[in-house]
């Protein structure tokens, strides 16, 4: 698979909840689907002329298909037997489900989240000086000093089409406020030293990477590194540990999620931006136990809506908007605790 161009996924199952279930998670993730059909309305030619990268087959009635033998037969694309009947999309399970599934399509056909990096090139590019949001006042009139430690931290999460928002979002917000952010972006390795400059060129906020023993400081954005899991100690130095993230996701919103709020509880929120699949969505109900904050990036300004719609469709978020109304609404909740 081309960083441009999305797997493409033929889907074979014999049950309609299952090719619906298996459609919705693997469009939500930026595979291409080209077939879901049950079974028995298949036959050789349409199984012949069907240019695919790999077949999904789920068959819960029957292990001994002559057409699955024939495909097994004569198919050069990989054959990936599916994982059983899938949860409910909002039950416990169904991130674990989830998980395993695209760690098994990661390795075999690749990561959607590819196609993010050559995204930055566009951000480089971008002259436009958006214009910032005003400090309300009594942020304005409270003593700050520039790069002292944040009490309180936010993560900024996002995937396919994250990079735009979040410099939509970075770029309205006034410097000055009481926070800093953590920023947990799929994206490939070799585009992670190029994420900062792409999305803070603009904005009042020093995007920075982490730095194992220090504190997330006030007017910063931290990025979460691609290879080490990035958690935090008990006084909230980060910790860049030794071992990776969760598979399949790297990083892990899920994991940064739990990270953060076991740190630092009530004083965290999470803004889920524009991405693919539903990477944060197992660790929502601790945040929110925790006395955290969600909040996400309405549908209909996101390149992929996956992410977000996973977490307002659990009944995790509390808000959503666009990213200059997501920058407005923070902005407005630092004033009221102020105030």
């Amino acid at each position: 698979m081309s960083e441009k161009s999305a797997a493409r996924i033929a889907i074979i199952a014999d049950t309609s909840l299952q090719r619906h279930v298996l459609q919705q998670a693997l469009s939500g993730s930026g595979y291409q689907v080209v077939l879901n059909s049950d079974p028995a309305r298949l036959d050789e030619e349409t199984l012949g002329a069907c240019e695919v990268d790999l077949w999904l087959v789920d068959l819960a009635q029957s292990d001994d298909s002559p057409l699955v033998d024939s495909l097994l037969e004569s198919t050069s694309a990989p054959v990936l037997f599916g994982e059983g009947h899938a949860p409910e999309r909002h039950s416990e399970n169904y991130p674990r489900w989830e998980r395993r599934l695209f760690g098994k399509l990661k390795k075999l056909v690749g990561d959607p989240s590819q196609a993010v990096g050559p995204s930055l090139q566009a951000l480089l590019a971008e002259a436009q000086r958006p214009a910032r949001l005003e400090l309300p006042a009594v942020l304005a009139a409270t003593p700050l000093v520039a790069g002292e430690p944040a009490r309180q931290v936010w993560l900024l999460a996002a995937s396919l089409g994250g990079p735009a928002a979040v410099k939509a979002f970075l770029d309205a917000l006034p410097g000055g406020l009481p926070v800093g952010f953590v920023y947990a972006q799929h994206i490939d390795a070799s585009f992670e030293s190029a994420l900062p400059q792409a999305v803070g060129r603009h904005s009042q906020w020093h995007v920075n990477p982490a730095r194992h023993g220090d504190l997330v400081r006030c007017g910063e954005v931290v990025v979460a590194p691609i290879k080490h899991e990035l958690g935090f100690a008990e006084d909230g130095c980060m910790q860049l540990a030794e071992r990776g993230w969760p598979e399949p996701y790297s990083p892990s919103i899920d994991q940064m999620m739990l990270n953060l709020a076991q740190c630092f509880s009530g004083l965290c929120g999470v803004i889920a931006f524009s991405g693919m699949g539903s990477d944060g969505s197992a660790a929502a109900a601790y945040v929110r136990r925790q006395g955290g904050t969600i909040w996400t990036q309405r549908a209909d300004s996101c390149v992929s809506s996956s992410m977000p719609d996973s977490l307002r469709e659990g009944g995790y978020s509390s808000y959503s908007a666009d990213p200059r109304e997501l920058a407005e609404a923070l902005v407005n909740h630092l004033a009221e605790q102020c105030s």
